[in-house]
């Protein structure tokens, strides 16, 4: 057996050990090296190991006998974390996204993880441009040979893996697209938002660039407020969300936009 094949299924357990020990500090606020040990079942060298990994990743943070949690509003933004949760919300919304996706069309996709899932069911659609500021997608889309692929730079920002800043919100006011499809951190039943002001700026000059805006959102984020508004629910041209949205909640989201659920 070759040393790749030895190490993958060690890769698959530190990967899901560190993410155990992700959630919990998380829940917990803050967590000793003892109890983290006890937690995935290790020796404290290996959680030290870990841990260090995580400080470097920008997830956790270090102090003097144990492990604390980044501000709320830090972690949720951070690319790999969002990456891990809500797999199965982000899937059906994906899926019910795709029948959105035009072959031939132009699109542009926002760093959001739940555009990220579309963009990995993509390659059935046929020739498409795919505009992003996504470093994941840039990845995912350089080996789709039917995908011609349009970065945005700018300022990169290691949190959420993408770029933004001035050269990018100005790159996206010189281009006109079919269709944009967005997510952003939270909403109510009738305004969108996020709490971090550059990212606004970004998403909505995708939405202003796009003929058809699609507002792509899993329940966990509603109904739920951040700082800064984006854009009212009304200014979408649909929404897709999965099944986990109450009725009451979903009612008053319909009287705003076209709304889609998509089964879990």
């Amino acid at each position: 057996m070759s040393d790749d094949r030895q190490s993958t299924p060690v890769m698959h357990a530190r990967t899901a050990r560190q993410q155990r020990i992700v959630e919990h500090v998380l829940a917990a606020g803050q967590a000793s090296a003892a109890e983290l040990a006890d937690l995935a079942g290790v020796s404290l060298m290996t959680v030290h190991r870990d841990v260090d990994e995580l400080v470097r990743r920008g997830l956790v943070r270090k102090f003097h006998g144990g492990v604390s949690a980044q501000p709320t509003s830090v972690f949720e933004s951070h690319s790999e974390y969002r990456r891990t949760t809500h797999r199965a919300e982000k899937a059906a919304i994906a899926g019910a996204a795709l029948a959105r996706v035009e072959p031939g069309s132009s699109i542009m996709v926002d760093d959001s993880t739940t555009a990220l899932t579309l963009l990995e069911r993509i390659s059935s659609v046929g020739p498409l441009t795919v505009v992003t500021n996504y470093l994941p997608a840039m990845q995912l889309l350089k080996e789709l040979p039917e995908v011609r692929l349009i970065a945005l730079g700018g300022d990169y920002s290691r949190t959420h893996d993408s770029f933004g800043g001035i050269g990018c919100t100005e790159s996206i006011a010189r281009m006109s697209v079919d269709a944009a499809f967005v997510s952003t951190s939270s909403m109510t039943g009738s305004m969108t938002y996020h709490q971090e002001q550059d990212i606004v700026l970004v998403k909505r000059a995708m939405l202003d660039a796009a003929a058809r805006t699609v507002l792509l959102m899993d329940s966990s984020k509603a109904p739920r407020r951040a700082l800064h508004q984006l854009r009212p629910l009304d200014a979408f041209d649909e929404l897709v969300v999965d099944d986990g949205i109450g009725d009451e909640l979903l009612a008053e989201m319909r009287e705003h936009v076209s709304v889609t659920v998509a089964a879990r």
